[in-house]
C-alpha cells in the first residue's frame, strides 16, 4: 500500500507546485498547436450561404430512363444474378460516396474526423494505434446526431443500402450508420471500413468481407486507399483488394498519411517503396494520384515540409470538391455504363440460346448439347459474334466462366430470344436500351448546365483543373 499512497502524495504535491495557472497555460499551448482549418472550409465551400444546386428534375428523368429502358432487360435476362448488382431508386438519387480503404491503423478514421472537424467532440469516430474499426461505418447527414443500426439501414428502401441485406445478419451487425448535422455531409457520404489485417483472422469475420468491399467499391465515386510509412507491405488481402479495384483506377487516390513523422530522406525512400509495392497491382498507363501529407488536426512536426504537405492537402480537397460538383454527370455516366453491361449480357444470352436451338434435333439430349456449348463457347463463336455488333468493345465482355455458374442456376430454356422480347405497347427491350445508351442518357448529360470551376491553383500549383475522369467523352 505504500507505493500507491506515496504516488498520490507526490502527484498532489506536484499539482500544488505547478499551480492551476500553469496547467491552464499548458492547455493553452495545446490549443495553439491545433492546425488551422480555414483552408478546409474554403476549399470545400463549407461557409457558402448559396444553396446547393437542385438536380431533382434531372434525377427524376434519369430514374425514368432506368425504369423504362434498362430495368426491363435486366429482369428479362436476370442480369442481377450474373453480377450480383442491383440498382435501387435510393442509389440513383443518393449523394456521392467517398470510400476509405487500407491497412489497419493508418489513419482512415482520423482523416474523416479531420475533414469534418469532429476531433474532441461527441461525434468523433474512435481511433487508436491498435485495430479499432471493426465495422463498416457510413457517415451521412442528418438533422441531429444519431446512430443507426445496420438492420435498420437495410430495411429502409428510401436509402441506398437496402441491397446489403443479401450479405446476411452477421454483416448487418457490423454495419453502422452515423447521422451528423454537417454542411459537407449535405453533399457527400463518407464510408469508413475495417482495416486490412494480413493474417488468417481476416477469413473469420463471419461474413463475406471481400464481397461487401466490392459492393461499396462499385458504388463509390472516390476511393481513398490510405497507407502510412510503417505499413507498406502488400500481403494477400491487400493484393485481393487491388484486384477488386481493377477497372476503377480513375476513382482511386493513394494517400501516404503521417508523412510529417519522417525525415526528408526517409520520406523519399518510403515514397519509392510505396510505388514499388503497388506497381504490380495497378497495371495502368497513368498511375493513380498519390497525396503525401498528415491528415489529422495536430500541427505538422517541426523541420518537415509543411508547405508541401499543405498544398497536397488542398489538392486532395479540390479533388473531393470536383466529385461533389460532378455528382449528376457521374451518376448519368454510371447508369449508362451499367446499361452497356446489361445490353452485352442480353446479347450473349440471346447468342447462347440461338446456338442451342440450332444444335438441337429431335433426338438430341438438350442437357448434353448445352453443356458442350458452355464448355467451349469459342467453338461456336459465341463471344466473337457479339463483337460484330455495334458499340460492343472486347474489353467490356464479361468472364465467360461466369456463364457456367449463371446457366447452372438459370436453365437456357427459361429465356426468350431478343426478337421475341417485344410488345405492341412497350416496344422491344433491345431497341429501348440502345436508344437510352446512344441518345437519351447523352442528351440528359448535355442538358446539364456547366459551371466554371473555382479551383485555387495559385495555392496548390496544380497548373490545370483536374480532369473529370468520370464523365464519358
Amino acid at each position: 500500500m505504500r507505493g500507491p499512497g506515496l504516488f498520490c502524495c507526490c502527484l498532489a504535491a506536484l499539482l500544488l507546485f505547478v499551480g492551476a495557472d500553469d496547467v491552464e497555460d499548458v492547455e493553452d499551448v495545446e490549443e495553439v498547436f491545433r492546425r488551422d482549418r480555414s483552408h478546409i472550409e474554403k476549399t470545400l465551400r463549407l461557409t457558402d450561404e448559396k444553396p446547393a444546386d437542385d438536380y431533382s428534375v434531372a434525377l427524376q428523368k434519369l430514374r425514368k430512363i432506368y425504369h423504362s429502358s434498362i430495368k426491363p432487360m435486366e429482369l428479362a435476362y436476370k442480369y442481377n444474378e450474373l453480377r450480383q448488382y442491383e440498382i435501387t431508386d435510393g442509389e440513383i438519387t443518393s449523394k456521392p460516396m467517398v470510400l476509405f480503404l487500407g491497412p489497419w491503423s493508418v489513419g482512415k478514421s482520423s482523416m474523416i474526423n479531420y475533414l469534418l472537424g469532429l476531433d474532441e467532440t461527441p461525434h468523433q469516430l474512435y481511433t487508436g494505434a491498435e485495430p479499432t474499426t471493426s465495422e463498416f461505418t457510413v457517415v451521412m447527414h442528418g438533422p441531429k446526431l444519431k446512430t443507426i443500426e445496420g438492420i435498420v439501414m437495410a430495411a429502409d428502401s428510401a436509402r441506398s443500402f437496402s441491397p446489403l441485406e443479401k450479405f446476411g445478419q452477421n454483416f448487418l451487425e457490423k454495419l453502422i450508420g452515423i447521422e451528423i448535422p454537417h454542411k459537407l455531409l449535405e453533399r457527400v457520404t463518407l464510408v469508413d471500413t475495417p482495416g486490412i489485417i494480413e493474417n488468417r483472422k481476416q477469413q473469420e469475420r463471419g461474413y463475406p468481407f471481400n464481397d461487401v468491399c466490392q459492393w461499396f467499391i462499385d458504388r463509390a465515386d472516390l476511393i481513398f486507399v490510405v497507407f502510412d510509412p510503417t505499413k507498406l507491405d502488400v500481403g494477400l488481402e491487400l493484393e485481393m483488394l487491388f484486384q477488386q479495384l481493377k477497372g476503377r483506377e480513375s476513382q482511386i487516390r493513394i494517400i501516404l498519411n503521417k508523412a510529417d513523422s519522417m525525415a526528408t530522406q526517409e520520406l523519399m525512400r518510403v515514397y519509392g517503396a510505396l510505388f514499388w509495392s503497388l506497381a504490380p497491382l495497378i497495371n495502368v498507363t497513368e498511375p493513380p494520384r498519390v497525396y503525401v501529407s498528415s491528415f489529422w488536426p495536430e500541427e505538422y512536426n517541426q523541420d518537415t515540409h509543411k508547405e508541401l504537405f499543405l498544398r497536397e492537402e488542398i489538392s486532395l480537397l479540390e479533388d473531393l470538391t470536383q466529385v461533389i460538383e460532378n455528382r449528376l454527370e457521374n451518376k448519368i455516366a454510371f447508369i449508362r455504363q451499367h446499361a452497356i453491361r446489361v445490353r452485352i449480357h442480353a446479347l450473349l444470352v440471346d447468342r447462347y440460346l440461338h446456338t442451342y436451338k440450332d444444335k438441337m434435333t429431335f433426338f438430341s439430349d438438350g442437357e448434353l448439347v448445352f453443356k458442350d456449348i458452355l464448355e467451349d463457347p469459342d467453338k461456336f463463336f459465341i463471344f466473337k459474334s457479339i463483337l460484330a455488333k455495334t458499340n460492343v468493345s472486347k474489353f467490356d465482355l464479361p468472364n465467360r466462366d461466369a456463364y457456367k455458374d449463371f446457366f447452372g442456376v438459370n436453365p437456357i430454356t427459361s429465356f426468350k430470344l431478343l426478337s421475341q422480347q417485344c410488345s405492341y405497347m412497350a416496344g422491344c427491350v433491345l431497341e429501348k436500351i440502345e436508344k437510352a445508351i446512344t441518345h437519351e442518357l447523352p442528351d440528359l448529360l448535355s442538358s446539364i448546365s456547366k459551371k466554371p470551376s473555382n479551383l485555387n491553383c495559385d495555392v496548390t500549383g496544380c497548373g490545370e483543373a483536374p480532369k473529370n475522369r468520370y464523365k464519358k467523352h
